[in-house]
């Protein structure tokens, strides 16, 4: 119990500068590039909760990072839009693929073209869709304006409302001294494994869309 108590303590000591790095880091990843198909942002933001419940000031890091996660949306959300713009649908439909597969392309870039803004913002709540959202629109040309809008408000609204779940529960949670340090132990090794798993599938699927493109013969 002594080491678990320990870890807790380092990690609370450490906690904003730590959780902000890697929260700030998951979001802008999960919005901007491919990559972020593998990462695990929904739980990392409510699991960055739970952990700012238990850290001194921990009210005031909640609302600083709530907005730093909502400028690495938005940020994250304007290069995937403009790689999407410059490349097209090439970046997202290289064959092989078990999860860049152009049906997966084909159903968010119906969504976009069927319901514009508020595909966009719905868009915010669903993983993969996530991602792909951002570039799908700008290789459809999607107008700058009304992407930029629907994109910042469903970051508004994402990013503060998993936070505040993640910490609302933690504030519950820590009046039971000793289920804090069990669930953030239990939250810690979760994330670890998730985005190790996620990690591994998007270098396999790296490998298998690079099997599948043909060599250029010499």
């Amino acid at each position: 119990m002594d080491i678990v108590t320990g870890g807790l303590q380092a990690l609370e000591s450490a906690g904003p500068t730590a959780v902000w790095l890697v929260v700030v880091t998951f979001v802008f990843l999960e919005c901007a590039v491919i990559i972020g198909l593998f990462l695990p942002g929904d739980s990392l933001l409510i699991t960055a909760g739970v952990v700012l419940a238990s850290a001194p000031a921990g009210e005031h890091h909640l609302w600083a990072l709530s907005l730093s996660t909502i400028a690495a949306a938005v940020v994250g959300n304007q290069v995937g839009y403009v790689l999407g713009r410059r490349t097209g649908s090439r970046l997202v439909t290289r064959p092989g693929g078990r999860y860049l597969t152009p049906e997966n392309l084909h159903r968010v870039k119906l969504m976009v073209e069927r319901h514009g803004f508020w595909a966009v913002l719905i868009a915010r709540w669903i993983p993969w869709v996530r991602t792909l959202c951002p570039m799908v629109a700008g290789a459809a040309e999607m107008n700058h304006r009304s992407y930029t809008v629907a994109s910042t408000i469903g970051a508004v609204i994402w990013a503060p409302v998993l936070l505040h779940i993640g910490f609302h529960a933690g504030g519950w949670i820590n009046r039971v001294d000793w289920l804090m340090p069990v669930v953030i132990g239990g939250l810690t090794a979760m994330l670890l494994i998730g985005t190790a798993i996620g990690l591994r599938r998007y270098r396999q699927e790296m490998s298998r869309c690079a099997e599948e493109i043909p060599v250029a013969e010499v």
